[in-house]
């Protein structure tokens, strides 16, 4: 597969480029491009192959074979020291369960990948790199943990002034760490602009070897097509038919990796998901991306602070629109019918799901047709441990849970001792400090 933009085809990118340089000169994202046959591969996995194998060998076919199988291995062995666990609930429902990492979060899959490979990367060609992101804690909390042990990778991260947290005063820059934490005057809006207001200055960004480790780049999302093939392995031999995903579509990275995996010739049914503002239906039930109604040539830059990949899904379908309405399964669900997924998860399965999960349930329960119809199943993608929901699950079901260490040092703020800043020059003043 090659990387192209999602607005100039004729763009085609090194995957090194690609997470370096995050950021098309077209304003749009890279995306994976074209397709690979790996269905014999994918045919003899099965519930012995480790995820770091299936990592290995969808880096290397994903990537173009720029960097060698037992490279690409090595990198899939460094950069995940955990995996997803497949869970059976009924013959025809599973959990895949990617809050097994350091943070309880899915998220720790994305960070941790891209960070192993940009430090392999920057090693080979003797070369540093800046990641520059927003956060409020979670973020920050990962990349403390990706971060560790890498000699090549800094990070600074935009926190509204006082919300620092997630971190240690090891991880600080200036006590030998890798992240230089910047409190701002302003919050959320704020952060991001500054942060998008410094990647659209091209020149500044090559001269400080900045990136992201957000779904904006590349390599943060290429591992979550690893979860799809990875699940499948786990279900070959228990399921005949048809496999559906339910996922809350959040930033929509998720749905448009498991179609990468089905370009590698995974099978694979479709995705069952809650509408969204964005992503919602037509007056027949047909799938619909509201957005599409504007050419990307009419649209602002692609935001690398805060992206959403409902860009990188247009594209896709851009190019294969008759499969849409046939991958794309969409349902409209209330917060009763939300509750009432959680409920049911918690009486019949004994299992706690976080909010976004359970509302991909429900959004699975009002789909349960497409199983019956021959006999398939229903893998339900649990993105976040379910203490991240903890309040919501005391509210709904009245049961309090345990929340994990891990998770509660998210939220514990540290002092800095740093001003806090307001303009953009001032924070380039400090990641030219670091180069």
């Amino acid at each position: 597969m090659k990387l192209t933009s999602t607005r100039d085809k004729s763009v085609n990118s090194s995957f090194k480029n690609a997470i370096q340089n995050c950021m098309p000169q077209d304003g749009g994202l890279y995306v994976c491009d074209g397709a690979a046959d790996l269905r014999r591969w994918i045919l003899y996995t099965d519930e012995n192959t480790s995820f770091t194998s299936i990592a290995g060998t969808l880096t290397s076919a994903l990537i173009n074979n720029e960097y060698s199988p037992i490279i690409c291995e090595t990198i899939a062995t460094k950069a995940f020291p955990f995996e997803p666990v497949l869970k059976q609930l009924d013959e025809k429902l599973f959990a895949l369960e990617l809050f097994n990492g350091p943070t309880h979060s899915s998220r720790d899959f994305g960070v941790f990948y891209l960070t192993a490979m940009l430090e392999t990367t920057l090693t080979l060609e003797n070369q540093n790199c800046i990641l520059l992101d927003y956060t409020t804690g979670e973020h920050g909390a990962i990349l403390s943990k990706a971060l560790k042990g890498k000699k090549h990778i800094k990070s600074v991260l935009v926190y509204p002034k006082g919300k620092v947290a997630g971190l240690s005063e090891e991880d600080f820059v200036w006590n030998g760490g890798n992240i230089y934490p910047v409190e701002i005057e302003g919050g959320k809006e704020e952060g991001h602009s500054l942060i998008k207001k410094i990647f659209e200055n091209k020149d500044l960004v090559k001269e400080l070897g900045l990136t992201v480790s957000t779904t904006a780049n590349i390599g943060r999302l290429i591992p979550q097509t690893f979860f799809y093939t990875y699940a499948f392995s786990r279900l070959k031999n228990k399921v005949s038919s048809d496999i559906y995903y339910a996922l809350d579509p959040e930033n929509y990275g998720n749905i448009v990796a498991g179609l990468y995996s089905w370009r590698l010739s995974l099978p694979l049914s479709g995705f069952i998901v809650p509408t969204t503002n964005e992503l919602t239906t037509d007056a027949v039930g047909n799938p619909v991306i509201m957005d599409s109604v504007i050419p990307f040539k009419n649209r602002g830059t692609a935001d690398a602070s805060d992206p959403s990949n409902l860009e990188r899904l247009e594209d896709f379908f851009s190019h294969y629109a008759p499969l849409m309405k046939s991958f794309i399964h969409l349902s409209n669900v209330s917060e009763e019918q939300t509750d009432e997924a959680a409920k049911e998860m918690f009486v019949k399965y004994h299992s706690f799901i976080d909010y976004r999960a359970a509302k991909a349930f429900a959004a699975a329960k009002q789909n349960q047709s497409l199983i019956d119809e021959d006999g398939g199943a229903i893998v339900l993608l649990e993105r976040f441990h379910p203490a991240y929901s903890a309040d919501y699950i005391k509210q709904t079901i009245g049961e309090t849970i345990d929340i994990p260490e891990e998770i509660q040092n998210i939220k514990k703020t540290v002092e800095t001792g740093k001003s806090a800043i307001a303009s953009a020059d001032e924070l380039i003043k400090i990641l030219r400090s670091l180069i």
